[in-house]
């Protein structure tokens, strides 16, 4: 459902749980994994239910990942980079991390 219908000339790796994957430059983070296939980004605090972005311009905050570390990220306004770690995230916030 989701794909580009023009072909961007450069692509740049990411992994997304571990999964290593090629994307094309210049789209957020949620844009590329929703082009690959994967649409649950998160699990809510509240049920562990599936969380997908919904808003795709950071109203919603449904689309939070981890990116290289840092939790909280809002994966719809996010532009990918090379070698940029994602994962998913489950629950609430951990406070040991640090902001």
């Amino acid at each position: 459902m989701f794909r580009r219908i023009d072909k961007a000339a450069e692509t740049v790796a990411i992994t997304f749980d571990g999964i290593p994957m090629r994307v094309d430059i210049g789209q957020t983070v949620a844009a590329a994994l929703l082009g690959q296939g994967i649409s649950t980004l998160r699990r809510s605090v509240v049920g562990d239910r599936p969380r997908a972005p919904y808003c795709l311009m950071g109203v919603c905050f449904e689309c939070l990942v981890t990116i290289d570390g840092v939790q909280n990220r809002q994966a719809c306004m996010t532009i990918v980079r090379d070698g940029m770690a994602i994962s998913s995230q489950s629950g609430a916030r951990s406070l040991d991390e640090g902001c």
